[in-house]
């Protein structure tokens, strides 16, 4: 096995001190041009590669950020994190991406692996609504901003999108096509998310003088496709069967939507059907599907930027401590023309 080549190697073969390739590599500007020039062709022949766990001991931090998020399965976290890295890697940082999968325990241990790799500071969509993970992982003294989430009763920063005002738009949507029996294809009920989404569909039903019985709650485990084909499975199964159905994410409303195709059931004719995020292949669905977008590669670009304010002790003033974004109804085949 080939051994790793040092600091001390580069200084042999150029003919200089350790300090001075130590000042090549981080302070350039300090070394005669000819002097850097050899310093840099030894380091090219020799293939050295600067220690970032010992760089890291010396400065008592990396150059990651982390980024925990619910499910990477989902393209909505995909865009977030693009937004989040376009942000850090401007501040020459790198992101560390990692996936909870929905699940506090999950999300523990990878707190705990930020901890351990002394991240610069941490973006996180949570799992836990208890709030024991975020209360752990405070007394690390890291900074971190929450994504997806409203940050309430707490002084931590938060990056989100108005859930309830979309939950209304979805709704409202489906009344204005003359829909007054409607169901709500949900999700895991710790997850503020699923929940806001919820409300803001009741409070559409309220405007609109209907009760909350006219908005049938089908709950899933996750948030992914297989719920929602199962969810599908249920739907079709009652016999006062719904006329529209809202779903707290695409990825649901495209399991409802297979399900659907499969049995025959006509979208929208016969079930107008709406999702949530609006996600690359919502557009490219089988019938176009009508969602609720939320501007994800900007939640993420905001909520990275908000965190390296706080890393260099410029953090938000209260005004921008909770950025809120409004969410856009896209309308296409899914819903219309019943």
């Amino acid at each position: 096995m080939a051994q790793s080549v040092g600091i001390k190697d580069v200084a042999r073969a150029a003919d200089v001190s350790v300090g001075t390739v130590s000042n090549v590599i981080n302070r350039p500007d300090t070394v005669a041009a000819a002097t850097r020039a050899r310093v840099q062709a030894a380091i090219e022949r020799l293939g050295y590669v600067r220690s970032e766990s010992a760089r890291q001991l010396r400065a008592g931090h990396s150059r990651i950020m982390g980024l925990l998020v619910l499910d990477m399965g989902n393209p909505f976290f995909v865009d977030l994190a693009r937004g989040a890295e376009r942000a850090a890697r401007s501040a020459g940082l790198g992101v560390m991406v990692c996936n909870s999968a929905q699940d506090p325990a999950e999300e523990a241990e990878y707190l705990s692996l930020f901890a351990e790799q002394r991240v610069r500071g941490v973006l996180l969509s949570p799992a836990d609504a208890s709030g024991r993970n975020i209360a752990a992982f405070r007394r690390h003294e890291i900074p971190f901003v929450l994504v997806d989430r409203v940050a309430e009763d707490t002084t931590e920063s938060s990056v989100s999108v108005d859930d309830v005002a979309g939950g209304g738009l979805a709704v409202r949507h489906l009344l204005d096509e003359g829909h007054r029996s409607l169901a709500y294809v949900s999700g895991p009920p710790g997850l503020h998310q699923v929940r806001d989404r919820r409300t803001g569909a009741l409070g559409a039903l309220a405007d609109a003088g209907l009760g909350p019985e006219a908005l049938r709650e089908v709950p899933t485990e996750r948030l992914d496709v297989a719920a929602g084909r199962d969810a599908g499975a249920r739907l079709l199964g009652l016999a006062d069967r719904p006329t529209a159905v809202f779903c707290a994410n695409d990825l649901l409303a495209l399991g409802v939507l297979q399900s659907m195709y499969a049995a025959g059931v006509r979208i929208p004719e016969d079930l107008a059907l709406v999702g949530y995020d609006d996600i690359e292949f919502a557009s490219a669905a089988a019938v176009p599907l009508t969602s609720v977008r939320q501007p994800a590669v900007t939640m993420g670009t905001l909520a990275a930027q908000m965190l390296l304010a706080e890393i260099e002790g410029h953090g938000p003033g209260e005004a921008e401590r909770r950025v809120v974004l409004q969410p856009e109804l896209v309308v296409r085949r899914s819903s219309m023309g019943r």
